[in-house]
């Protein structure tokens, strides 16, 4: 059997649904602002919305604030625009904690995994306060050892950069080929670590990635944790911690 040094894992739409809870927590948004004065019919608003966050990106912190100055002045005229917004922030950070989850199998397998104390981290893209708060979240932080967590912006090396994966193995002191990592986006999550020997697994749950391929084949393709967990067990030797 092959040796398994260390498992890396990415966090959105891999340990959960991100696709699903921003839809959710921009709608409830929108309904706040709306609320607050925004005269607007809510899908043409959510429309307008997702092509703010398509042109300046997820991590962009003023979405709401772009989103009533693309929109006409006599949506929200004798209104203040401060307060629209502030009750579209407010409104979507409400939601996290209701609607903010793991999946079920991630949690349990990862919970396996740690009890036979393989090391586990996480590489992730984004800003470190909104990825790390993530962890902590889902949970993730009793379990991951916290020398191993990668945030691109963090450590200032993006997921399309080998070093990132690098950086990832060097620090658990495992060569790269002893390494596991899952995500669910093909060009930046399987193509990029197998150029180092990484053992790649493709999450094909779904969300925004679903129909993107990359070049290189991933190691294995899975549909959740549990194909994970069993085929560690089936050809892997966990080396412990």
């Amino acid at each position: 059997m092959k040796e398994l040094r260390a498992f890396f894992f990415d966090l959105d739409d891999t340990i959960y649904s991100i696709t699903d809870f921003a839809e959710m927590a921009r709608r409830s948004a929108i309904k706040a602002m709306i609320a607050a004065g925004l005269r607007i019919a809510p899908d043409d608003c959510y429309r307008e919305l997702q092509a703010v966050i398509s042109e300046f990106g997820s991590n962009h912190e003023q979405h709401f604030d772009k989103l009533l100055k693309r929109l006409p002045s006599a949506t929200h005229a004798h209104k203040d625009p401060l307060i629209i917004c502030a009750a579209g922030v407010a409104a979507y950070h409400d939601a996290k904690p209701y609607n903010f989850f793991p999946f079920n199998d991630a949690m349990e397998v990862l919970r396996q995994l740690q009890a036979q104390r393989l090391p586990l981290g996480v590489i992730t893209s984004g800003i470190v306060a909104k990825q790390a708060e993530k962890i902590v979240r889902l949970g993730l932080h009793q379990m991951i050892d916290h020398r191993l967590i990668f945030i691109t912006d963090g450590v200032g090396i993006s997921k399309n950069n080998p070093r990132l994966y690098e950086t990832a193995c060097r620090a658990v002191g495992a060569p790269p080929e002893t390494c596991a990592y899952i995500g669910d986006n093909p060009p930046v999550d399987i193509d990029v670590p197998a150029q180092i020997g990484m053992l790649t697994f493709l999450c094909r749950r779904g969300g925004k990635y679903r129909l993107t391929t990359g070049k290189v084949e991933p190691t294995y393709k899975v549909d959740n944790f549990f194909d994970v967990l069993e085929i560690i067990n089936r050809h892997y030797r966990i080396i412990p911690a």
